[in-house]
Formats: structure tokens, sequence, C-alpha cells
């Protein structure tokens, strides 16, 4: 089916709809898709693709949700489970290399450990690092805090920015569809509920990311739903700063073996198609620890405009058969960009600009 008449809404600068969506992903043209995503992505950023220099930090995987697609969480006492201590937590910050401007933070829901033990985190992290961004706990840690505090999800919020807190990251949002969610992680909060946080987290000026964990058993259908519901939100509350596509990785998760990794077609128009449909998005970022370098790179072609960053020992998805390294240094980020033909531009987690670097023009 052509998706020309989609171009023409596309280059004419409106909005396209659910159904047009579809039919994108339906389509094979991935060249035409790319075109039009670059032609989104060009207009909102020019050539820039942005990174940062993080850190990782998982404080515990060991988790009371035990959701069938997730190969990182433990339950207390099994083989590989672990918990940090403040001490430790701290001494991997402090192993961060000069100059990184975020923390990233997220972890399992631990069964013992209070509310307490977070905002005392936080507090300490800013305390000893008051220049660097705390992005830390996804809806669905949010959810379980407020839980275990018996405070109200506002207040659980307050609290944490009142503690240190900078932003939220996208995590825990899978795939919004019910019957789903009751497949791969029905532990989970629903994805009206993580819809709930997010604008909460909105309302008392947490900015958020957004994701969606698409390849494993969700259609396309799925997908646009999944995005149409962000779509929405940001409309409403204008809070989230980027959106980031993931890959499912099946090794040493519970759901069904037969299912491979997402191939490098869907991936591109999975991300070039989220560009195109979320129009009020200013960034959508390719996380190359579960995309590949490779990829990550030929994305930004194909209407991504960020790679997310140097990150430093990341533990989730190589718990699920990433074969990425764990990091990458700045110079190996900045290089990839260039070979891309894109200016390289390090950000901060709100995307102010550190330093533009200069364009290779290739």
């Amino acid at each position: 089916m052509s998706i020309n008449t989609i171009a023409d809404k596309v280059y004419s600068d409106k909005r396209i709809t659910t159904d047009d969506a579809l039919r994108l992903f339906n389509s094979n043209d991935i060249f035409e898709i790319g075109r039009m995503a670059s032609y989104i992505a060009e207009k909102k950023n020019g050539k820039s693709a942005y990174f940062i220099h993080n850190r990782h930090i998982n404080p515990t995987n060991i988790c009371v949700n035990r959701c069938k697609f997730c190969a990182f969480s433990k339950d207390k006492g099994e083989n590989g489970a672990y918990q940090l201590t403040l001490d430790e937590i701290l001494a991997k910050a402090k192993s961060a290399e000069k100059g990184v401007t975020e923390f990233h933070i997220v972890g399992g829901l631990h069964p013992d450990l209070p509310f307490e033990f977070y905002l005392d985190m936080i507090k300490m992290l800013k305390r000893k690092f008051p220049d660097i961004h705390i992005q830390a706990f996804t809806a669905v840690e949010i959810d379980y805090f407020s839980n275990i505090s018996g405070l109200s999800l506002n207040k659980t919020l307050s609290m944490l920015k009142e503690a240190g807190l900078g932003s939220l990251p996208g995590g825990g949002a899978e795939i919004f569809n019910t019957n789903i969610r009751n497949v791969i992680c029905e532990e989970k909060i629903s994805g009206k509920r993580w819809l709930e946080i997010m604008e909460s987290a909105h309302s008392i000026g947490l900015r958020s990311n957004a994701t969606m964990l698409y390849g494993h058993i969700e259609g396309y259908k799925d997908r646009v739903e999944h995005m149409n519901s962000l779509r929405e939100l940001q409309d409403k509350t204008g809070g989230f700063q980027a959106f980031i596509p993931l890959p499912f990785h099946p090794k040493n998760t519970k759901i069904d073996r037969r299912l491979k990794e997402t191939t490098g077609f869907d991936d591109l128009k999975t991300l070039a198609i989220s560009r195109i449909f979320l129009d009020n998005f200013d960034h959508i970022k390719a996380f190359w620890i579960m995309l590949g370098e490779k990829m990550a790179q030929v994305s930004l072609n194909f209407g991504v405009d960020d790679i997310d960053g140097t990150v430093v020992e990341e533990k989730i998805t190589h718990s699920a058969g990433a074969t990425t390294s764990e990091e990458m240094t700045k110079e190996e980020i900045i290089n990839l960009i260039r070979k891309a033909g894109k200016i390289p531009v390090e950000r901060d987690t709100l995307y102010n600009v550190i330093k533009e670097y200069e364009y290779a023009g290739v």
C-alpha cells in the first residue's frame, strides 16, 4: 500500500493518525519512512546528535516482581542476587570518570529496604556531587515507594525531588496493552498507572523520558496504541523529553525461547516511525547498549537524534544477553556520530548543551 499520502502530511507538517502509523509499520518502504523521519528530526534539531557523559548505578537486582521478560531480577538469597550498601553506591559514584554529568539509577523492588534508604541515597549523592544530575527510579519503583511508605504518589515524588532527584527515566512502560502485560509482566503496575505516575511527576516539575519495549509478543497495533497514549499525555503535560524504543532481548528470560532478537529492519522502522508519529517529542533516542553501536549509528539517519551516553557498567540488558560493551568513551561516541554525518553535541540530562564538537562534514 502506498505511503505517499502520509508523506504528503509529513512534508506539510501535519500530524499523522494512528491508522497512518499502522500503514507505515506494514510498509516495507524503509527508505521513504527514513526520509520522512529525517525531515522531522532535522527540522527539530538540525544535524545535531546528542550524547551524555553518564554513569549507571543499579542498587539491587533483588525484586518482588519477577517479570517474565526480565533477566536481571533475582529473588532474595538466589545465586547472583545482590544489594549495594550506601557506601558501595558512593564508591561506584566516586569511580565515575571526571566530567560525568548524570547518575542514572534504577533497580529492583527490594522486599526489605525502606523508602528512607532511597531518600538517603539521593541525599548522599547530591551532597557529595552537587553538580551531577540524578535521574533515577522508574515509574514502577515510584509506585512501590508510595506503597511501602504509605505516602501519596504526589508526596512520594515531592520528597524525592526535595532530596535531590532531578528527573525520571522512562523505564517500566514496556507495552501498555493490558493483555500483553498480563503475559510478560503480570506483577508490574498497569500501563494506566505508569501514565498516572508520569503525569504526577510532570505536574511538580520533574521531567522524564518514555520507553517502549518491542519485539516480544506484541503486534504493530500495540506499538501504535502505546505511542498514541504517550502522545496524548505529552499534549497535556509537555513533560517528556525523549522517547526510547527498546528492542527485546530474549536470552535468560521466561518468554518463549523461539523468539529471536529483533531485526535491524524492524529496529530502524520502529525508530523512524516513532519520530514521525511523536511530533510533540523533541528527541528520539537510540539506546546503543540494546541496539548495538553500528545500528545506533545508522539510526541517526532514520530520525534519531540521541544515542544516550557513556553509560559505564550496564547490567540489565547484559543479563539478557546483550553483546555490546558496558560502556563507550566520549571519543568513541564522538567518532561514531561524526562518521554518520552528524554534529556531536554533548548535553546534560535536560538537554542543555555542554559542548558542540567540530562537524566533520561527512
